[in-house]
């Protein structure tokens, strides 16, 4: 019983610290965050094509090698 709430009181202090960052800086226009270039996007206009063509040509990989194992253990 006592390792479980020290477990519980770990997790509830950790985050209770993971939430305790200071607050995000403000543009000159007076709104939240520093968008730069892109007009305050979050992420200050961060691209994400790159990212998002590798993380489909993975899925699409797996998505294969799943099928071609399952038609080789069907045969």
């Amino acid at each position: 019983m006592l390792k479980k709430m020290i477990f519980v009181l770990i997790i509830v202090l950790n985050c209770s610290l993971l939430f305790a960052g200071p607050k995000p800086p403000t543009s000159s226009n007076g709104g939240a965050g520093n968008g730069g270039a892109m007009g305050g996007a979050a992420g200050g206009g961060a691209p994400i094509d790159g990212g998002l063509s590798i993380m489909l040509l993975l899925g699409a990989a797996y998505a294969g090698k799943s099928v071609y194992k399952v038609r080789k253990e069907t045969k």
